[in-house]
């Protein structure tokens, strides 16, 4: 059974852009184009990786990772930052901070070494 890899990002050329890459990887994707919308998805698909986008339109990523840290059902689940932003911005424990424009190689090769194929 494939992997489930939430991708929360508001700009949809790079969505559909992780989208693609990660189906062609082998894993199956859920997305959501703000951090509420996330939060929702990630409560109802349990994936095993989020993606996240820190610069968002009302809520920040970095709003979304507290409160899926508060969560005991949650907390676990490990996220990759994919952002613009320089820095972590606060989300200290994230498995890694990938800066756009990123290298595709080295975004699925994170990937597959954080949750396998």
């Amino acid at each position: 059974m494939a992997k489930k890899i939430l991708i929360i990002d508001d700009d949809p050329v790079i969505l559909r852009y992780l989208e693609a890459l990660l189906q062609d990887n082998g894993y199956e994707t859920v997305s959501a184009t703000s951090s509420m919308e996330g939060l929702e998805l990630v409560r109802k698909e349990m994936p095993d990786l989020i993606s996240l986008d820190l610069q968002m339109p009302n809520e920040w990523g970095t709003r979304f990772y507290r409160k899926l840290r508060k969560d005991k059902k949650l907390k676990d689940i490990p996220v990759i930052v994919v952002s613009g932003i320089d820095g972590d911005h606060a989300i200290k424990d994230a498995v890694a901070f990938v800066r756009k424009p990123f290298d595709p190689d080295k975004l699925i090769g994170i990937v597959h070494s954080t949750i396998g194929q």
